[in-house]
């Protein structure tokens, strides 16, 4: 699946609590996040934690499903704070809707970049 050129595949796995910092091409400047995700086993979804560079969160709890264009843009209603937009993509391996406890990484990207 090619991914568009103003957009980042971020890194993730099925490793259950993960923090990362990444840097994000937002218009004409990049932009460094710390992202922290977890696996939500009780409601059987990951979250998503954003954070700026000096660690005060930006946004908490965004679920990471996947959905229909524009309503999967994870970052829509925080257009404001001007981080981009962030999709969870199916790479056409999996039947399942969204990313499952083994499948966040593999079978479902994470893509961000600037605001569509």
């Amino acid at each position: 699946m090619a991914i568009a050129d103003n957009y980042k595949v971020i890194p993730l796995t099925s490793e259950p609590n993960q923090s990362l910092t990444v840097t994000i091409p937002i218009g004409s400047q990049n932009i460094t996040l710390n992202l922290k995700i977890s696996y939500n086993s009780a409601a059987g979804y990951w979250v998503m934690t954003v954070k700026d560079k000096s660690n005060n969160i930006l946004v908490d709890g965004i679920p990471l499903l996947c959905g229909q264009y524009p309503a999967g843009d994870l970052l829509e209603q925080y257009q404001y704070l001007n981080i981009g937009s962030a999709f969870i993509l199916n790479l056409g391996n999996s039947y399942l809707d969204s990313p499952d406890d083994t499948t966040l990484g593999t079978d479902f990207v994470l893509v961000w970049g600037d605001s569509m």
